[in-house]
């Protein structure tokens, strides 16, 4: 009876100190992200007119963002091609509200997570599939360890999931892997052809 009892509190103490580590790192990544934003959304001269003890950092800051960010005007022996990128990660929440759910794209949501295997052969495939379509469909992926709530909210149970989005409701999905031709013809449906 008292091992019992033993096990059931160390079973709680578990429990409920993974969902303070997961709250943690939730908390962590979205203060993380809106300092990020904070940071590259300041133009240089609104970091010289800030205070004085603020405007340093900001200003180191904003000076760090600006000497990554692309310059202005390249070297004649550098061509510069502005193209998309065929798939993107999604940050937080905030980001796939934006970058999928409004998007005037068909996009489709790679549910995977770094341990899974299937996931690693089925990202490339889906990536090629996507930038055959020169554009028509975007393609948005989605680790569920970095985003469980996105996982819980759009019922993935297993790894990889593909749900296909257009107009912010879910019009096709399917799980596991699938060979080139059936992701060319998955693709095509999502687009309309």
């Amino acid at each position: 009876m008292r091992r019992r009892r033993r096990r059931t509190t160390t079973t709680k103490k578990r429990a409920k100190s993974y969902v303070t580590e997961m709250a943690h790192r939730l908390l962590v990544r979205r203060i993380w992200t809106l300092s990020v934003k904070e940071i590259c959304c300041h133009p240089a001269s609104t970091a010289t007119t800030a205070s004085s003890s603020f405007s340093t950092s900001l200003q180191s800051a904003t000076t760090r963002v600006s000497f990554l960010s692309p310059s202005r005007s390249l070297p004649r022996s550098l061509p510069h091609t502005s193209c998309r990128a065929v798939s993107f990660n999604v940050q937080d929440h905030e980001d796939f509200t934006e970058r999928v759910i409004n998007s005037e794209l068909p996009v489709l949501v790679d549910f995977h997570a770094q341990w899974c295997g299937p996931c690693k052969i089925l990202g490339p495939r889906l990536e090629k599939a996507v930038a055959k379509q020169k554009g028509r469909v975007a393609m948005a992926k989605v680790d569920i360890d970095d985003h469980t709530d996105l996982a819980i909210e759009y019922g993935v149970s297993a790894v990889p999931t593909v749900i296909a989005m257009r107009g912010g409701d879910v019009v096709d999905h399917f799980v596991g892997i699938k060979d080139d031709d059936e992701l060319d013809s998955f693709v095509s449906k999502v687009i309309g052809q």
